[in-house]
């Protein structure tokens, strides 16, 4: 499956941040502990990602050929008053504005750095989409609020994990993903709800010299299935597998072994 376009990266961006201050400013409480991220609280799990906004915008709007320290991001620690929503919403629309404008300006294919490889500035668009998606999910059972996902969005963001798992392997062989290998054992992710054109399912293989996958309905040793933002959820591991809506197939403790190793993000 084909990435998503440029513009529509940036437009979920823009779509995504809305969503975001949208939690900050429905009364939640600021200073509870955001459950998914049990390090943060809501705001520091808001400025954490407003922070990563900022970073990017610099990167991109500077063609970066380096990586620059989070510390030299203008504004990147957020509004001094702790605790104030009004100062944290705003603070964040701006982040979210010049981001996305530094990405359209530049267009997916200006040279910028990135920690992955793909030194432009279209992976900057794709990988902040999804790191606001999900921390935004974050924000949102921390708040007791319903939460949804573009179907695009979602099966995009799963198969950006799984490229980000596949990187990690290469790139940081110490890294506990680097567990993630075998003789061939199967991992089926299997979304219940979605339109048959989407192909929202996945056949993950835990090969000798690391992970590999497709789109696909194929037989697995262990299947989880569910509406798709549930499962992108569990695969991020922001929803337990006992919840509801999901149901496992086949060997659970494949499962658990995977989603103990693929933590980072």
């Amino acid at each position: 499956m084909s990435r998503l376009e440029h513009d529509r990266y940036c437009d979920e961006i823009a779509h995504q941040v809305r969503q975001l201050r949208a939690v900050v400013t429905s009364g939640a409480d600021l200073s509870g502990t955001v459950p998914t991220c049990p390090d943060w609280t809501l705001e520091e799990l808001v400025r954490h990602t407003g922070g990563a906004l900022r970073w990017v915008e610099l990167l991109v709007r500077t063609r970066a050929e380096t990586e620059i320290e989070p510390s030299r991001v203008p504004g990147g620690a957020g509004p001094e008053a702790v605790g104030d929503p009004a100062a944290l919403d705003a603070w964040l629309a701006q982040s979210g504005e010049a981001v996305v404008a530094a990405l359209r300006e530049a267009g997916p294919d200006a040279k910028v750095w990135a920690w992955s490889g793909i030194n432009d500035a279209g992976f900057w668009a794709r990988r902040m989409t999804h790191e606001v998606t999900v921390h935004r999910a974050d924000a949102t059972l921390a708040a007791g609020l319903p939460y949804d996902v573009a179907p695009e969005v979602a099966a995009d963001a799963v198969d950006e994990w799984l490229e980000i798992v596949q990187f990690v392997q290469r790139a940081l062989p110490d890294d506990p993903a680097g567990e993630l290998r075998g003789t061939g054992r199967t991992l089926h992710l299997h979304a219940t709800d979605a339109d048959p054109e989407l192909a929202a399912e996945w056949l993950i293989e835990l090969a000798e010299d690391g992970v590999v996958w497709r789109r696909g309905h194929e037989k697995a040793d262990v299947a989880l299935r569910g509406p798709l933002t549930s499962l992108l959820l569990a695969f991020y591991r922001r929803l337990p597998l006992d919840s509801a809506d999901l149901e496992v197939l086949g060997e659970r403790e494949l499962l658990e072994f995977w989603l103990e190793r693929a933590t980072f993000g």
